[in-house]
């Protein structure tokens, strides 16, 4: 790896739809929008391998990822407009589009190490910061704060690969909205024309869900509209920190033998899935590697699209996510069967909310008062989701070498991917303090060979 690493900028442009294809529009929010004002943006990033040199990279990926982007937008408005948060809870926050808005794109060059990046090993949390695009700051007037939505960087790695980072604000779209995006803005750039995403590609659905005012009046006075204005920050990933981010991978055939474990023991647990034991295995990990005996919320988020009444299409665009939990002390959760309680508060926790008929409902509304009142407690979230095939996704240069989602860093949550070789098997990101990542490196190998072999 470089010594000191160097970014540097080619090109800083304003990439829009193509013009007089939208007009003015706007896009309300919704109950499920409105807890994620204050929180901070997603961050992520693709890792293409791809050599190719400075000038191939001018002549061919810049204008190939501007054109196909534009044109995208035209389809995906909400990426390239703004959103509004008006200083009353009367006026609810909204999305807008105006005629010429458009999105901040960066390409950039950087001498830092590709495999290094795109290796599995911990790594330093702060060189991947150098990658990530910041949202535009808030443009905060007497009548609303102005918040620019979406950011691009796309840096090139000279004969090595290509990175792809991308911030949105949280508000914007849950991961099902940004996967349907990425999916149309890959076959444009490959296929350079939005012909075959017509034809064979879903359109989002802008219809929004029906109004819940106990939700919405709850989560904007969580969100404090009223001083939003005086007192909102985009929050932003800076170092040094001496944090560091690992993956760890469980292939399928250990996910069948830790359901196995599970289902020995805990017989009238009625869901064992990958996930639940993944999510239990990483959750007992993360409590060995603290000493304190502390009170632990394991938290992550169930696609809402299908269990509305009525439901909604997959292609709803926005956030539809509710909430899915899991609380325990520390101790409890260490060693064998410390995994076995986690797995089983998380398999209880979710067929709970799953074979309610109002489960998601009322988990929603309980998951909003947990954030109303405050967590005194380490809380460990999960982003992402197995379900979407992230590394499906290719702009023409064939499958992403790695992804990682950067703003874990922001809270202790972990990432969840499908892998890229074999989709059956479950790639997880973790970020630590670097002694922390020491042990929790031992504990998650040393289980495996204690609970597996």
């Amino acid at each position: 790896m470089a010594s000191s690493p160097i970014l540097t900028v080619l090109e800083e442009s304003q990439v829009s739809p193509p013009p007089a294809t939208i007009g003015d529009r706007s896009l309300p929010l919704t109950f499920f929008d409105f807890l994620w004002l204050r929180q901070p943006p997603i961050h992520y990033l693709f890792f293409y391998e791809l050599l190719i040199t400075q000038p191939q990279f001018i002549q061919t990926i810049i204008p190939n990822l501007k054109h196909s982007l534009s044109i995208t937008l035209q389809h995906f408005f909400p990426f390239a407009s703004n959103l509004f948060v008006f200083p009353t809870s009367t006026q609810k926050p909204e999305i807008r589009y105006v005629e010429g808005d458009s999105i901040a794109v960066t390409f950039a060059e950087c001498n830092l190490d590709f495999n290094e990046l795109t290796g599995n090993h911990p790594r330093d949390c702060e060189m991947f910061y150098h990658l990530i695009p910041l949202l535009g700051q808030p443009d905060k007037t007497l009548d609303s704060t102005k918040i620019p939505l979406f950011s691009v960087q796309v840096t090139l790695f000279p004969n090595s690969g290509i990175s792809i980072g991308m911030t949105n604000h949280h508000c914007l779209g849950d991961a099902s909205t940004r996967f349907c995006f990425l999916k149309a803005w890959t076959s444009i750039a490959r296929l350079g024309t939005d012909e075959s995403f017509l034809a064979n590609g879903t359109l989002p659905i802008y219809d929004r869900v029906d109004k819940n005012p106990k939700l919405e009046e709850s989560y904007l006075n969580y969100a404090k509209v009223e001083t939003f204005k005086e007192d909102y920050e985009a929050p932003k990933l800076c170092g040094p920190t001496d944090k560091v981010r690992g993956t760890f991978i469980l292939p399928r055939t250990v996910l069948t033998r830790l359901k196995q474990l599970v289902s020995t023991q805990q017989p009238t647990l009625a869901y064992v899935s990958s996930f639940t034991v993944t999510c239990g295995y990483i959750w007992s990990c993360l409590a060995s590697t603290r000493k304190a005996d502390e009170l632990q919320l394991f938290g992550f988020t169930i696609d809402c699209r299908a269990r509305m009444n009525p439901p909604l299409p997959a292609a709803y665009f926005g956030n539809c996510v509710g909430g899915c939990m899991a609380m325990e002390k520390s101790a409890k959760l260490t060693g064998k069967e410390g995994f076995v309680t986690a797995a089983k508060l998380i398999g209880e926790s979710l067929h709970k909310t799953l074979t309610d008929k109002d489960g998601v409902v009322k988990e929603i509304e309980s998951f909003g008062d947990l954030f109303a009142n405050g967590i005194p407690t380490t809380m460990i979230g999960v982003a992402g989701t197995p379900k979407l095939k992230f590394y499906d996704l290719d702009f023409g240069w064939g499958e992403a070498k790695k992804i990682e989602t950067i703003s874990i860093d922001y809270n202790g949550s972990i990432s969840m991917n499908a892998c890229k070789e074999k989709s059956e098997d479950l790639e997880i990101g973790v970020c630590l303090l670097t002694n922390e990542m020491e042990s929790f490196v031992c504990i998650f190998e040393d289980g495996l060979k204690t609970y597996i072999i």
